[in-house]
């Protein structure tokens, strides 16, 4: 005997028809309580979302008419193009970042030094422009015949200043706009820590009893006795020379050893005038057979 529904009293009739309704799929289903030998399910069809393309019901936002182009909802104007000067009110931030990667670049990667004096002739000449390599210096020492640009190793009275001071002095001097306390200066490596370095009567440099040959002389060569040597370069120092050996405040005269910790990059190209842009001279190296 078939099991009767729960909560009904009585038996249904064998024989007792039983209507169906049909709905459409996806149809709430309601049940209508009534005598238990008319109880029976009864499906409300429910309003049928428009599908999308995709098979998805679509909301009814999305089956509204669309707006015509350039108006809101409420019949309002849409964006405006931009005018041929709305880049205006960006240029103070692009300025601002362009100040802040020249800086960085000025201080940590490439910067570029002005020739006041004759002491490196031929090489560089009074008003040429060259860049100097800042990163090479972390990579490795001085190499012998680098043109390199150094601190003045030794510097006069620092001014006393405070933090804030010091700070806006070290942007408005990397950006060129005040002038350092202590010049630079730029030479060319001769001895490196531990060398012995002698200048003959000849006017010939020796290092460690070798002489050296440097094709990128060609003015006199110096035979004051004064700058003969020899100096034994200390270990963390470097000696350097002009390529003008007659005029050039160099470690024999003035300048002395340099320390490795004040130099600032090495000098690879010359960018100005155009008719001397190139690479810097060089190509030394030392006389076979001593």
């Amino acid at each position: 005997m078939p099991a009767r529904p729960p909560g009904s009293g009585e038996q249904e009739e064998p024989n007792a028809p039983t209507t169906k309704l049909s709905a459409p799929v996806g149809a709430e289903t309601a049940r209508i309580d009534g005598p238990p030998d008319a109880a029976s399910t009864v499906k409300i069809p429910t309003p049928r979302a428009a599908e999308s393309p995709d098979g998805k019901g679509a909301s009814p936002e999305e089956t509204t008419p669309a707006e015509p182009a350039g108006k809101g909802r409420k019949g309002g104007k849409g964006k405006r193009p931009k005018g041929p000067f709305s880049f205006l009110k960006e240029l103070p931030a692009l300025i601002v970042i362009a100040f802040v990667l020249a800086l960085l670049i000025k201080s940590f990667l490439v910067q570029a030094f002005f020739i006041p004096s004759e002491s490196m002739l031929p090489t560089l000449k009074p008003g040429d422009r060259v860049l100097v390599n800042k990163v090479v210096k972390h990579l490795h020492p001085p190499r012998r015949f680098d043109v390199i640009v150094f601190q003045n190793p030794h510097p006069g009275r620092q001014p006393d200043r405070g933090v804030i001071s010091s700070f806006f002095h070290w942007i408005t001097e990397g950006l060129g706009v005040s002038t350092p306390e202590n010049e630079d200066f730029i030479k060319r490596v001769i001895g490196l820590p531990g060398d012995t370095v002698e200048e003959r009567a000849n006017g010939d440099i020796y290092v460690n009893g070798r002489r050296l040959v440097e094709p990128y002389l060609n003015g006199p060569k110096d035979v004051r006795p004064q700058g003969l040597g020899p100096w034994h370069v200390p270990k963390g120092d470097l000696f350097v020379l002009g390529d003008n050996r007659t005029n050039s405040n160099d470690s024999r005269f003035g300048l002395g050893y340099i320390p490795l910790d004040k130099v600032v990059g090495k000098a690879f190209v010359i960018i100005w005038p155009p008719s001397r842009f190139g690479g810097i001279a060089g190509g030394g190296h030392f006389a076979s057979g001593g």
